[in-house]
């Protein structure tokens, strides 16, 4: 149960029930006041028994408590009601990256529509990664009662933006209290991507052409990461100097996957990476975040990409702050300072100084 559902809940014991303290644990909300004047734990019961939760109630001099938690029926039963605006979005995005990937293979639309098809390999492949990132935060907003929407994909026409989309996102509707919920729900988008984007990189790599550098004329070379690197040497242990890979639909999905999951750990603001940053440094991410900031305009000399991304996050952050969460001097467990690290990790095997070139 979310903090929106359960404060849903209290809503309707406004007129008799006066909550002073609030709080949860893993699998319950706690709520203590008082009893308005005349009323009984009886007009209580009446009214949750007619909610889709499980409940109780204990008196103790005159404090009340209230426990509530979602119906193990209601667990087992419920099927999320998907808003119209999130099917659309979605439906578009299919379209939109469908067409940037039947562009990339040639495909002449405008005389046969069908041929919109051949986009299917790199369509498929970067929604999964997208898709996978995004219920990664949704997973974990849910799992810490957090109330989050699900994904909005976001539509590009390739003819603007190559690969038909600007990615997606998740909104998060009410406050996270505590830095393990923090790490684990930042965390776990660029981890989720991270473990779709290898194997479709290490795929489409396998299915990628080799070609000779003086036959690249005028086209889009993409930036090498040290993992990229590293799965070109696997894949193609014998590629010379001279020569270069075309890549693949599936390839290039993966291969954007992995910008993305780097562009997401860069610990500024409230992007993921700077969640991960405040749960683990707290005000000190503030340091880290102006110096990554900073950062950007050196990189921009290799790369005009650092120079758009930087006005991008700062027109659309204000800040690179992160804001501030209530446990912030609660120290964090081991396994959660390892998931951190794991994402430092993912972030220098991803990071490309240089993503597109002419």
């Amino acid at each position: 149960m979310t903090e929106t559902q359960f404060k849903e809940i209290l809503k309707k014991l406004d007129n008799i029930f006066r909550p002073v303290q609030v709080g949860s644990n893993e699998n319950e909300w706690l709520a203590v006041g008082k009893l308005v004047d005349g009323i009984s734990t009886k007009d209580l019961d009446i009214i949750l028994k007619k909610e889709p939760c499980q409940f109780s109630i204990k008196k103790k001099n005159e404090q009340v408590y209230i426990r509530i938690s979602e119906s193990k029926e209601r667990i087992i039963l419920r099927i999320p009601k998907i808003p119209r605006i999130h099917w659309v979005l979605f439906l578009l995005t299919i379209f939109t990256t469908l067409l940037a990937g039947a562009m990339m293979e040639g495909a002449r639309i405008w005389e046969n529509p069908l041929e919109i098809f051949k986009g299917m390999p790199f369509s498929i492949t970067l929604m999964l990664i997208l898709g996978t990132h995004e219920f990664g935060h949704y997973y974990y907003a849910q799992k810490h009662k957090v109330d989050a929407t699900l994904p909005y994909f976001i539509p590009a026409p390739p003819f603007l933006f190559l690969i038909g989309t600007f990615g997606a996102f998740i909104k998060i509707k009410s406050p996270i209290y505590r830095k393990d919920a923090l790490l684990q729900i930042g965390a776990a988008g660029p981890i989720a991507g991270f473990i779709i984007a290898v194997p479709s990189l290490i795929i489409g790599l396998l299915l990628s052409d080799v070609i000779d550098k003086v036959d690249i004329q005028g086209a889009i070379m993409l930036g090498d990461s040290i993992l990229m690197k590293l799965l070109t040497w696997l894949t193609h242990p014998g590629l010379l100097a001279s020569q270069d890979i075309m890549l693949h639909p599936i390839a290039f999905a993966g291969w954007i996957g992995l910008l993305v999951t780097m562009l997401n750990l860069l610990p500024i603001g409230q992007l993921d990476g700077g969640h991960i940053a405040y749960a683990m440094l707290g005000e000190k991410q503030g340091w880290l975040a102006k110096a990554a900031f900073i950062s950007l305009i050196p990189l921009s000399f290799f790369s005009l990409n650092w120079l758009v991304w930087g006005l991008l996050i700062l027109f659309l952050m204000r800040s690179t702050k992160h804001p501030p969460i209530q446990d912030i001097h609660v120290p964090l467990s081991k396994d959660n300072q390892m998931v951190a690290y794991a994402c430092l990790v993912i972030f220098i095997l991803c990071f490309i100084p240089a993503p597109f070139n002419i």
